[in-house]
């Protein structure tokens, strides 16, 4: 039933796709979650040859790398795909979106707890790195190309290296919109403010360079 759910939902957010049957037939993010899926169920049983067995089958096929031990919900959205890596204590949410490049890894050797929680409707654009074992608040977005190494709250868009939050959504699912365009760029958003920092300095020295001469016409 997950991935009849997980099809639909592809289909919708899709405007390239004509029904649910050509996402079966032809989408490697629903075929990367077809072999997820008995892994996963594999793994939870600790049959962890064939877990791993059929993870691998499914990187060969589709180019996307789900570790059996990571949890996934329902609608999940791979988009292209090819270059996912998600590691094994990650978790997805429902009614996510994922973008080609994206890696929800982590940052060394620990043990346990060591990827990403991403809660629902999350939207993660295309490259973008999550890393280590933070939490991703419901609704919120990761700008394409992101580093993002801290907690992100519920409702919060994240743009940039390393990721800073740029603005709050406004009830607004960025799952389902898919709109990666109309980010602000705090990067820019620096340099501009730096920059009017500097003009209102030079015009500051300016006038103590060249103070105003005092009026000495005769009355």
């Amino acid at each position: 039933m997950s991935l009849w759910t997980d099809a639909k939902n592809m289909a919708a957010k899709d405007p390239a796709a004509k029904s649910t049957l050509q996402v079966i037939l032809l989408y490697s993010g629903w075929h990367a979650l077809l072999w997820y899926r008995p892994a996963h169920f594999f793994h939870r049983h600790r049959l962890f040859f064939l877990a791993r067995l059929f993870s691998q089958l499914g990187r060969f096929f589709t180019g996307i790398e789900i570790h059996p031990g990571a949890k996934i919900g329902n609608g999940l959205f791979i988009d292209h795909g090819m270059g996912i890596v998600i590691g094994e204590t990650a978790e997805i949410g429902d009614n996510c979106t994922i973008y080609h490049g994206v890696t929800l890894g982590g940052t060394g050797k620990e043990s346990g707890k060591r990827h990403p929680t991403i809660g629902n409707n999350v939207l993660i654009g295309a490259g973008a790195k999550v890393l280590g074992p933070i939490r991703v608040g419901d609704n919120a977005m990761i700008g394409a190309n992101s580093v993002v190494l801290r907690d992100i709250p519920p409702e919060t868009t994240v743009t940039g290296i390393p990721g800073r939050m740029v603005r709050q959504q406004q009830r607004r699912v960025p799952s389902s919109d898919l709109d990666q365009i109309h980010l602000p760029d705090p990067v820019m958003q620096e340099f501009l403010r730096i920059h009017d920092a500097l003009d209102k300095l030079a015009a500051r020295c300016d006038t103590l360079e060249h103070p105003a001469q005092p009026d000495r016409r005769p009355a």
